[in-house]
């Protein structure tokens, strides 16, 4: 009874991450060919209790990420937003160590949970944020908010957030005011889900925090949503860096290209806690850059191993050639980008890649001489990029890797791709923060060195 409760349990942990069909799948690759969706359907609803062997017990418990070899760390961090994992990832890199998880989307959870361990004894696994900040809420105060994040959110160093862009309004301020509530971000940001991160950020008081948006997030809605986020980390006492750049040339947005075979521009904006005053000459200028940055061409897996389904189909691949011609003569720049074994770096991955591909096409030979009309041409048509290959494109596998796992389908694979972050550049962040943030870590534990 022992071994069957136990092996319900792995069961159930690992359709987390994995289909019931995906996991007869699995079991029958150790040849023993008897699991079916159905089987493993019957076993979870208690109409069967199989016993698993402890081959086929150990051949599961591989579909779980294993426990790193050692705990040690030298910080730790709370990872808002999360996606896929890709910041937790490059911090875990540089030495961190991930307590709190919080992500809603229910395909990108079976992915990061496919990938990174979550020892319930030492990590929470948290989906809708406004659960942990109660701003689903109007009926709970300020007060009893704290005191459920400062309950449920453990202490930590660093403080990631890929948060969502939106639009700030003031409407409300007065009728705040006059029922004597707070000013400030309490009131400018409600409504919004970085207020969610204002808040946490209040309640925890990490030493530092990172967090990354779209490049528009500095000019969107005319520059009023940077300046309401900037100033109200102000006001939460802590330093951005880089804050008064603006234009060419600004640090804070980073172009992924400079260290992945990739175009890809985000707004990288990271804080310290003012009192520990280690925070001084920090500039992510600073940011150090690999020597040499692979071609787009090294990313790819080899021809004769692609499914012919990543093959745009004729009536798809006339559609975008004609549509980019269409638009080259009325002297837009609209279009797909069919990337050669001599263009080194690939258009911007977008989450919308599943439709079409059209942004980064790989090229299987087309002639345009040829055009449509030569059978054999249309042999020869461009395909989409593989999953496998939009994980390399961001650094989640290295550049011939395929350790990521990606347990969801190709659509839903594509968008959490296009939705995450190149991999090493956020390693490179956490590698520059890191001695501020240890030092840091060692002041908060000793408040009179910080004073």
């Amino acid at each position: 009874m022992e071994q069957q409760a136990e092996d319900l349990q792995l069961l159930l942990k690992v359709l987390e991450i994995y289909d019931q069909k995906q996991i007869a799948n699995f079991l029958n690759e150790l040849g023993q060919d008897n699991w079916t969706r159905e089987t493993v359907n019957r076993w979870l609803k208690g109409k069967s209790q199989p016993k698993l062997s402890h081959a086929e017990f150990e051949h599961l418990k591989s579909l779980l990420p294993s426990p790193p070899s050692s705990d040690k760390h030298d910080f730790t961090f709370i990872d808002l937003f999360a996606g896929i994992g890709g910041i937790r990832k490059g911090f875990e890199r540089a030495g961190g160590k991930c307590l709190f998880t919080s992500e809603w989307n229910k395909y990108a959870v079976r992915t990061y949970k496919a990938n990174h361990h979550c020892d319930p004894e030492e990590h929470t696994f948290n989906e809708d944020i406004r659960d942990i900040t109660l701003t689903n809420n109007p009926d709970v105060t300020e007060d009893e908010a704290y005191n459920h994040i400062d309950e449920n959110v453990p202490d930590h160093d660093v403080l990631l957030a890929g948060f969502p862009c939106q639009p700030f309004s003031l409407a409300g301020v007065s009728k705040k005011n006059s029922l004597g509530r707070k000013h400030g971000f309490e009131c400018d940001t409600q409504g919004t889900l970085f207020f969610d991160v204002a808040r946490i950020i209040n309640a925890k008081r990490p030493s530092a925090f990172l967090l990354e948006n779209v490049k528009n997030l500095r000019s969107h809605d005319k520059g009023k949503t940077f300046k309401v986020i900037t100033d109200s980390l102000e006001e939460l006492g802590y330093w951005v860096a880089d804050v008064e750049s603006f234009g060419p040339g600004d640090p804070k947005i980073i172009d992924a290209r400079k260290f992945v075979p990739q175009h890809r521009e985000r707004i990288a904006l990271v804080g310290f806690r003012k009192d520990l005053n280690v925070y001084e000459d920090f500039s992510l200028r600073k940011l150090k850059f690999p020597d040499k940055v692979v071609s787009f061409k090294d990313i790819l897996e080899p021809e004769e191993q692609v499914d012919r389904k990543y093959i745009l189909t004729e009536k798809l691949w006339a559609y975008l050639y004609n549509y980019a011609i269409k638009h080259r003569e009325k002297g837009n720049g609209f279009g797909y980008g069919l990337m050669t074994e001599h263009d080194p770096i690939a258009r911007t991955l977008s989450a919308r890649y599943h439709k079409d591909g059209s942004e980064i096409l790989v090229d299987r030979g087309w002639n345009e001489e040829k055009g449509f009309d030569d059978r054999s041409n249309l042999e020869n048509r461009p395909r989409r990029l593989t999953p496998r290959e939009c994980s390399r494109l961001m650094g989640f596998d290295a550049v011939d890797g395929a350790e990521f796992k990606i347990p969801v389908s190709d659509t839903q694979a594509y968008k959490q791709f296009g939705n995450s972050v190149a991999v090493p550049v956020f390693e490179a962040v956490a590698q520059l923060m890191r001695p501020r943030i240890i030092k840091a870590r060692k002041l908060s534990k000793n408040p009179t060195v910080a004073a």
